[in-house]
């Protein structure tokens, strides 16, 4: 299937801007050496001058993009919370309730290319967000500031999803559905980075 999904909230960057954050912590999940100095040189500090957010990595032409690893990401989210409401009775969860063993599923038999996912602005600017975060510790409450950059509402982005089990098609679409609800990227439970999608071939 070729999927179109368009934000009607804006979306977060979740790839942290300085370097070793990334490195040590991100990047090192990376299958390979190759794989880790792909997503540090794509992580796009340049275009931002506070190395303390987190942004949105880059194509070499400067566009915003995702990872295929992201939308893998957002269909495991998915595909969990289905499962819960479709056995307790929600009809749009019905198709992923029936599956056993879902992330296994989407690991070996669900495919997402391009790996590298361009965002298309339209034109529109991107924006930062500040939001405060609230940790509880044995010292008491704090709070600290979170700073992300962002994609406006109105930027869409299109990708393949390859299902090696036709059957799976269905649940793939269940969990396009669910983005209207809960989108994409950080702070997902606040309403960003909901979005719509279209396919656009089957």
């Amino acid at each position: 299937m070729k999927i179109r999904i368009t934000f009607f909230e804006e979306a977060l960057g979740s790839t942290p801007a300085k370097e070793d954050l990334l490195r040590e912590y991100i990047a090192s999940k990376a299958p390979d050496a190759m794989k880790t100095e792909e997503e540090v040189a794509a992580r796009g500090v340049d275009a931002v001058a506070d190395e303390r957010m987190t942004v949105f990595p880059r194509l070499a032409d400067g566009r915003p993009m995702y990872w295929d690893y992201q939308i893998k990401g957002f269909l495991k989210d998915a595909w969990q919370m289905l499962t819960k409401a479709g056995k307790a009775g929600y009809a749009g969860g019905k198709a992923c309730a029936g599956v056993k063993a879902y992330k296994k599923v989407i690991d070996g038999l669900i495919f997402i290319s391009p790996r590298q996912i361009p965002i298309d602005l339209h034109g529109l600017r991107m924006d930062t967000c500040e939001r405060p975060l609230r940790a509880s510790t044995p010292q008491g409450e704090r709070v600290s500031l979170a700073k992300s950059e962002t994609v406006p509402e109105g930027s869409t982005l299109e990708f393949d999803v390859t299902c090696l089990d036709p059957a799976l098609e269905a649940c793939v679409l269940e969990c396009l559905d669910y983005g209207r609800l809960r989108g994409l990227s950080q702070w997902r439970n606040s309403g960003k980075g909901r979005f719509t999608y279209e396919v656009l071939e089957q």
